[in-house]
């Protein structure tokens, strides 16, 4: 772990405000202080971990991956008593590669919108029918 920064977790704990927020995840020690507003959940979900140990939460909600490369870009030390996995580097700023994004596409029927209509109204018009006839017809 030469050249890392290794941070205590009472280190950290002294960072929980709005204007100096760190937070702990998978022993990666994340300065989100740029992030706080910019966090899709909000920044309240963030500061609610702030200076602690937030791993379970995080994997928790099932974060994306790109959510998750965002922790190397916010990575500022690892905590003490954890390495690192993949050897992967602490404070990278790079911008996770772009990949081609794969869906599946469901196309529209190709039956008219108003089959939908006649497919709902037809029954009800010959039982309609139907009940005009019995009431209409005397019976014998």
């Amino acid at each position: 772990m030469a050249g890392h920064t290794v941070y205590t977790l009472s280190e950290v704990s002294r960072h929980k405000s709005k204007n100096d927020c760190w937070l702990v995840i998978d022993g990666r020690v994340l300065n989100v202080t740029k992030f706080l507003e910019e966090h899709p959940g909000g920044e309240e979900v963030l500061m609610e971990s702030a200076g602690k140990d937030a791993t379970k939460e995080f994997n928790d909600i099932g974060h994306s991956k790109s959510a998750q490369n965002l922790l190397l870009k916010y990575q500022i030390g690892v905590l003490q008593g954890h390495t690192l996995k993949n050897n992967e580097q602490v404070g990278s700023t790079e911008e996770p590669k772009k990949k081609e994004m794969s869906a599946f596409v469901i196309k529209d029927d190709l039956t008219p919108k108003y089959a939908a209509v006649v497919e709902f109204a037809a029954p009800l018009l010959v039982a309609g029918s139907y009940f005009c006839y019995r009431y209409l017809t005397p019976s014998s």
